[in-house]
């Protein structure tokens, strides 16, 4: 069976089956060798299985092996995707990852249960509800995580340079603000995107308006903070890459076949800010959405980007519900490429100034793992063009580093996130989400020198 694009939705390419000629000797082989394990693990496993898990493992064991962001989804994965896709769920408002046997804390989300509570990035649930994770998969541990809003559960954490200790939480409904804003001083609006949900776009809008109505005629610069933006859904990174932009090519999509290959071009009509100078802010937290929102920016020189390099996820996932189960497949059908045509898959975007976090705001001390690091990531095309004309490399001082250990892959989160989002471990320079956007977020306050440096030098070079 084949595939071919039809349509695009939301964000997420809606694809069609077509059929391809296929050989019978092919499918004889190919279905014989399914059905003898098959039949070998249901006649022979240690319990009973029944036929719905050993289907449903087999597909989640195909499309698992082709890369770290295609799978599938059952009908309750499925449904609760949705919801998140409204930015809207419930639960304690922690994105974790599994990490050595035990569940890791990448980011607590602003204003929930996990956030009032303290905890913070890299910090480490040993036990919940006195159940030991370790006994756990991801899987498992999430369930336990979640339940009813307004029941606790009491979790057992592990702090780095502090004694183990047990903190109460109430599951709240978390609704996930996607923009934030406010004005630093009066003359720099600061607008921060915690990720790309169907709200973001139109939230986005509300914001410009609102710093626009506070400055007046002051407003010297933006500053648009996209760090620890784990990205979501592809038409809302082109709508807030548009709102910045005047003309030009925002991001295009190529698959396996030319006829996949997809430009999204700047309507001029939904651009919000013209002229106005803008300093993005970016971290090996900002993934997908997030990289296209910064790459096209960057490309178009329309914005200086300022932090850390980004996570280096350049793939695009398509959902195809299945009918069957309920349930759903997220395949990666595509790359996509910034304006100039450079793919940021496995390689991340530089910034334009790199500039560290405070020491204050270094939560976490581990290696940080980025999308060229997770098991069977898709290389990146450019990359691949490059070795083949570099010689070979054979000096012990130039050897490849070591692959990264079983388990490093990241996993979705406790919220579940979109389809095309990619949680990103936060720990070399990680940032506490607390401090982000105050007077102690180092990374700010240069974004902010840099843009009144700029307003100063226009008014002298207008004199």
């Amino acid at each position: 069976m084949r595939l071919i694009k039809i349509a695009i939705s939301t964000g997420l390419i809606v694809l069609a089956p077509l059929a391809v000629p296929v050989t019978a000797a092919d499918r004889d082989i190919n279905l014989d060798l399914f059905k003898e394990v098959y039949a070998q693990v249901h006649a022979h496993y240690v319990d009973p299985v029944s036929d719905k898990q050993l289907l449903e493992g087999a597909i989640k064991g195909m499309l698992g092996n082709l890369d770290p962001h295609s799978g599938y989804m059952d009908a309750k994965e499925y449904a609760e995707m949705r919801v998140q896709n409204r930015g809207e769920f419930g639960g304690l408002g922690l994105q974790v990852t599994m990490e050595n046997g035990l569940v890791k804390v990448i980011t607590p989300i602003d204003d929930t249960p996990a956030a009032h509570a303290g905890l913070k990035p890299g910090d480490l649930i040993l036990g919940i509800d006195d159940t030991p994770v370790s006994d756990m998969t991801l899987s498992d541990a999430v369930d336990r995580l979640r339940g009813a809003v307004g029941t606790m559960v009491k979790l057992t954490i592990r702090r780095q340079g502090v004694d183990p200790f047990q903190v109460t939480l109430t599951r709240a409904e978390i609704h996930v603000e996607p923009v934030k804003y406010h004005m630093e001083g009066n003359d720099i609006g600061y607008i921060r995107i915690t990720n790309f949900s169907e709200r973001t776009s139109n939230a986005l809008k509300t914001a410009v308006d609102a710093l626009k109505q506070q400055a007046g005629d002051k407003l010297a610069g933006v500053v648009l903070d996209l760090r620890n933006n784990p990205g979501g859904l592809l038409d809302q990174a082109i709508e807030v890459s548009n709102a910045f932009l005047d003309e030009g090519e925002i991001v295009s999509v190529r698959g396996r076949l030319p006829t996949d290959t997809r430009h999204y071009m700047v309507d001029p009509q939904h651009t919000l800010l013209h002229g106005v100078p803008v300093v993005v802010l970016i971290n090996g937290g900002s993934a997908s959405a997030s990289e296209i929102v910064a790459g096209a920016l960057q490309d178009q020189h329309r914005a200086v980007l300022l932090g850390t390099r980004s996570f280096g996820k350049g793939s695009v996932q398509t959902l195809l519900p299945v009918k069957e189960s309920g349930g759903a497949i997220r395949l990666t059908t595509a790359r996509y490429f910034t304006p100039s045509g450079r793919s940021i898959q496995a390689k991340g975007i530089d910034p334009d100034v790199v500039v560290e976090p405070a020491k204050i705001e270094k939560v976490a001390q581990a290696a940080r793992i980025r999308e060229a690091d997770l098991r069977g990531a898709l290389k990146n095309p450019d990359q691949a063009t490059q070795d083949k004309a570099k010689p070979a490399e054979t000096s012990p001082a130039t050897a490849p580093a070591p692959a990264p250990a079983p388990g490093t892959a990241v996993v979705p989160p406790e919220a579940n996130v979109p389809p095309g989002t990619t949680p990103v471990p936060t720990s070399e320079a990680a940032i506490d989400a607390n401090l982000m956007g105050t007077d102690a977020d180092y990374q700010l306050v240069r974004a902010v020198d840099l843009l009144r440096g700029v307003s100063l030098f226009k008014k002298l070079a207008a004199k």
